[in-house]
């Protein structure tokens, strides 16, 4: 993936090392703070009275401070400020200040402080610090930071620290996050304009309040006793419910060199600026795709040739510095160079494509649903790009799933060439129903990328087993996986190797079946990832059944689980997202032991609603039990409204999941 922007980085990033930054303090030591005074703003944030928090709360923000000055040529300078009251031993991991810089932004002023309950106050300067890179393998950025350990974060007291930043931003705006993962006592964001400058700004996932007008074109928001975003299962992520403040500002007059948002057009246009020259082709590109399309006989095999080879030939590596995390590398030096990252993949085939007569178009998105506003242009969201691909007229489409039909652009097939295990023609999960922007011929466009219907996510699982006289159960099993079933299961067992991808199927066994013992286990097109990837497995299992004298008590549904018991709690805060729609469907046919016969079998069940179905039945056929099901996921977000339905429609799958049926001994 692309960088996630300059934007976002500092709290994306900070959560990402702050474990490290712990293992920097603990081997390398903390300089010693020494003692000084604390800010008046810090003693007042300290001393104000806190409402009465659940006894499990870690820590609470006391303040949390934005001052973003803008000047006249459009360079920001910003001052954050933090203060922190530990409440828990957990608490003390918010006894660090971690703080972003690269060649884009200068970090001109770190200091840090504590204010025991007993005791003397300490500081730590910028000094202190240790400074530090974020580095992977596939990743090299500019981006550094320093770490600021705060002495004394203990239960009962304060920690503080304030700095502040200067930058040249690509865009001018600015979005103010206030709310956490703990309660936010005050959150405050103030801005300041220059003389003849103005300002909109866009709330989301909080209630909407007016600046106060200080004066001088300076504007402040201020809220209290912000909720901390609480930990559910299943729920959306951190930034799609999270309380934000968005702020465009730009000069009334337009003012020369200015980019401002204004609209979604405004934005692809500016994009289309940085990536005017990047797809042009080379005579290698131009050998490489005659080469790749040679054999292919329609227009549909030529992309999935081009396609496969940047799934899986061009290596993802990427080398952001400075406008880097938004500009993409050449089409030339990213096949010369055989990596790139999202975006150079995306900009080389799209490339290609073109020399096939192929047009395509940029799609800037978010590999998290739900944090793309529609209604709210910006170009500070995205941390991903995609690629639209214009399918001529022509073209059977009927195979290709994630298409969309624009009224302009005709048929539009969305392509993700940095997923390896995502066949062409499919979307990765996170990414369908999602909002992206499509970079077209008339600038940008929010376009909703389609859910792909419940039948291109199957698993369909089968199996043959035998039960004998004293509850033993035998058999094989066989599972067919297409779209986001095939691409799990497939990236977990290509990531293992050996007895490790036995350990894989093992480990789903053992959650149904204790005491089993796995006898064989085949996968099948593991390495073809535009084929259904298949696993059949063989296993026993003593004592599945359970005797009660001329009695054996079976459970017909063996293998798979669908309840869940995400809802049985007090109360639920947020939606539930389900990864994607899906059809799953087990079949199990158990062979009886001689000389019994079927007494009782669970009763049939259906479940349907606007969201989800389930449906089971238990046939009996001469000395054959058939258990089959049928499990569908229609829609990935369940809104607040619809978790009570929610809720009884996974105890009704439970219901059948315990079921059992009752066999007797016919000539006890």
């Amino acid at each position: 993936m692309m960088n996630s922007k300059r934007f976002w980085r500092r709290r994306s990033r900070l959560t990402r090392i702050s474990r490290f930054a712990g293992f920097l303090c603990v081997f390398l030591g903390c300089a010693p703070a020494a003692l000084a005074g604390v800010p008046d703003w810090l003693h007042t944030a300290a001393q104000q009275p806190l409402p009465e928090y659940p006894k499990d709360t870690v820590a609470v923000v006391l303040l949390s401070e934005q001052v973003t000055t803008v000047k006249n040529n459009g360079e920001i300078e910003t001052l954050y400020r933090q203060a922190y009251k530990i409440l828990r031993p957990e608490g003390r991991r918010y006894g660090k200040a971690l703080v972003y810089f690269d060649n884009e932004t200068r970090l001109t002023y770190l200091k840090a402080w504590c204010i025991p309950a007993n005791g003397n106050e300490y500081e730590v300067k910028e000094k202190d610090a240790i400074e530090t890179s974020l580095f992977q393998e596939s990743f090299f950025s500019d981006t550094k930071y320093k770490v600021l350990q705060i002495p004394a974060a203990d239960p009962g007291n304060v920690v503080g620290y304030e700095y502040v930043q200067k930058r040249r931003p690509f865009v001018l705006q600015d979005q103010w996050s206030f709310q956490e993962y703990i309660p936010v006592r005050r959150a405050r964001f103030t801005l300041r304009l220059p003389s003849g400058w103005e300002y909109d700004s866009y709330w989301a996932h909080y209630p909407g309040k007016t600046a106060q007008d200080l004066g001088s074109n300076q504007f402040v928001w201020e809220i209290e006793n912000v909720p901390p975003v609480l930990v559910e299962r299943r729920m959306p992520p951190f930034r799609a419910v999270a309380g934000r403040l968005a702020v465009n500002f730009y000069p009334r007059d337009g003012g020369s060199g200015v980019r401002p948002q204004g609209s979604w057009r405004n934005v692809g246009t500016w994009y289309a600026g940085l990536v005017a020259s990047s797809r042009q082709t080379t005579p290698e590109i131009k050998q490489k795709v005659a080469e790749l399309t040679a054999n292919a006989k329609t227009p549909i095999e030529k992309m999935k040739a081009l396609a496969a080879f940047l799934q899986r030939d061009i290596r993802y590596v990427a080398i952001e510095i400075g406008i880097g995390g938004f500009q993409p590398h050449p089409a030339g030096s990213v096949f010369a160079n055989r990596y790139g990252d999202c975006k150079d993949k995306v900009t080389l085939l799209s490339g290609m494509l073109q020399e096939i007569g192929i047009e395509s178009y940029y799609v800037l998105i978010h590999t998290d649903r739900g944090v793309v506003l529609p209604d709210f242009p910006t170009a500070g969201t995205f941390n991903h790009m995609i690629l639209a691909i214009r399918l001529p007229a022509s073209v059977d489409a009927s195979s290709l799933y994630a298409v969309m039909n624009h009224p302009k652009l005709g048929k539009l097939l969305f392509f993700d060439p940095t997923d390896s295990y995502t066949p062409f023609g499919y979307l990765p999960a996170t990414l369908q129903d999602n909002y992206g922007l499509l970079v077209g011929p008339e600038g940008g466009e929010s376009v909703e990328l389609p859910l792909l219907p419940a039948v291109c996510n199957r698993l369909l699982r089968t199996a043959q087993f035998s039960l004998s006289p004293n509850g033993a159960l035998s058999g094989k099993v066989q599972e067919v996986r297409s779209g986001g079933p095939a691409t799990y299961e497939r990236a977990q067992f290509l990531k293992a190797t050996g007895t490790d991808r036995r350990k894989i199927i093992e480990d789903f066994l053992n959650t149904f079946l204790p005491g089993f013992t796995l006898t064989a286990a085949t996968i099948g097109n593991l390495d073809r990832f535009d084929d259904n990837l298949t696993l059949d497995y063989s296993f026993v299992v003593d004592h599945y059944a359970k005797t009660a004298g001329d009695l054996l008590v079976v459970r017909p549904r063996v293998l798979g689980e669908k309840t869940s018991d995400l809802l049985e709690i007090k109360q639920r805060h947020y939606p539930v997202e389900f990864p994607e729609a899906t059809l799953q469907t087990d079949t199990f046919e158990i062979a009886l032991p001689a000389g019994y016969v079927v007494d009782d079998v669970p009763s049939p069940m259906h479940v349907a609603n606007g969201f989800a179905e389930y449906s089971s039945k238990v046939e009996v056929n001469g000395n054959l039990l058939r258990y089959s099901r049928s499990y569908e996921i229609k829609k990935v977000i369940v809104p607040m409204q619809d978790l009570d339905e929610l809720k009884t429609f996974f105890r009704q799958i439970a219901t059948d999941e315990r079921a059992s049926a009752v066999l007797r001994r016919a000539n006890p």
